[in-house]
């Protein structure tokens, strides 16, 4: 019989230090994995930011250059049922655990760390890692914060995002302008083509808007850049600029920078234009290549992105107001 429970008590040693050696390793590769989900540092930051006027909560229709559907707002102004003038609420974070943290950012990184912690001094929900028990408690841990997390953020987006909202999106995109199909690359002005339906919008967009629009997408990468917020008042609405403010300022509290270079049009097309009272909207599809690159502010080493170039596909709203030109309103990510 000592022979046995010496077995035993071996055995629940290897497996402890086997999965505390586990939970070191998921608590070192947990940042990890999160500074890879926010490798696209570009402008906007991989998120849909910013406002499409009454529009805001109805899916753009689908082109040429984005077949898929656009990605509904992370971050946004405009209340549900109100134009882009409405009452200013704070942006929502978009994400899993949010771009700036926040509420539900501290709830799921709490679960998170007091689960690693329970594993790396026995303890954690389930009192502990021996045996085979050890296992059974990881998984359930690891479901249980899942499970949270997943019901808190459905019930923050029906708070915020009433389901009534979002039931007409598909029937407002239906009801209005269809896409704007032209020819692709090669067809018109830089890398947007135009066809025979290229003015079937009830808002003509002409030759120069589309050129407005490919140098917009230029101007607002080097403005980001350059970190010229400045520079981001003239060339997008004071929204989206709020919004490259708050990623800037998250930017220098990681002393990094993010460098967008060599952005090029690849293919670009309309997929609605329309005037709400005395302000225009243009939301096109856009695919661009781009170098995008995290440095260290002190040493410059690369510590996201890549050197090598990448193609990117979004899609962007501009607004134009009475005497003034085009102005970037909205990033949204493609499906």
């Amino acid at each position: 019989m000592p022979g046995i429970w010496e077995t035993h008590m071996k055995f629940s040693l290897r497996s402890r230090n086997l999965f505390k050696t586990i939970a070191v390793v998921l608590a070192l590769a947990l940042p990890t994995a999160l500074a890879i989900s926010s490798a696209d540092a570009r402008v906007g930051g991989g998120s849909s930011s910013g406002s499409r006027g009454s529009r805001t909560y109805s899916a753009p229709p689908s082109t040429t250059t984005a077949p898929g559907s656009a990605s509904q707002f992370n971050r946004t102004y405009t209340q549900p049922g109100a134009g882009m003038n409405s009452a200013a609420a704070a942006p929502a974070r978009g994400g899993l655990f949010g771009r700036a943290g926040g509420f539900m950012g501290g709830l799921a990184a709490g679960f998170l760390g007091a689960g690693l912690l329970g594993m790396l001094f026995g303890g954690g929900l389930f009192g502990g890692l021996g045996g085979l028990s050890s296992i059974l408690g990881l998984i359930i841990q690891i479901v249980l914060v899942v499970l949270v997390v997943r019901l808190a953020m459905s019930w923050w987006q029906r708070r915020h995002a009433p389901q009534a909202a979002y039931a007409n999106a598909d029937a407002g995109a239906a009801s209005g302008p269809q896409p704007n199909q032209r020819s692709g690359l090669g067809g018109g002005l830089g890398g947007f083509g135009f066809g025979a339906n290229a003015n079937n919008a009830p808002l003509e967009i002409k030759p120069d808007d589309y050129e407005s629009f490919e140098r917009l997408l230029g101007e607002v990468q080097t403005a980001w850049s350059n970190e010229d917020v400045a520079k981001l008042h003239t060339l997008a609405t004071p929204e989206m600029v709020s919004y490259f403010e708050q990623d800037l300022a998250q930017n220098r509290a990681r002393n990094v920078v993010n460098k967008v270079t060599n952005v090029k049009l690849l293919q670009g097309d309309l997929a609605e234009a329309w005037r709400e009272g005395e302000t225009d909207y243009a939301t096109v599809a856009l695919r661009f290549a781009l170098t995008d690159k995290t440095l260290d502010r002190n040493s410059g080493t690369v510590v996201a992105g890549s050197e090598q170039p990448g193609e990117v596909t979004e899609v962007w709203t501009f607004a134009r107001r009475p005497g003034s030109g085009w102005e970037l309103s909205a990033i949204q990510q493609t499906n």
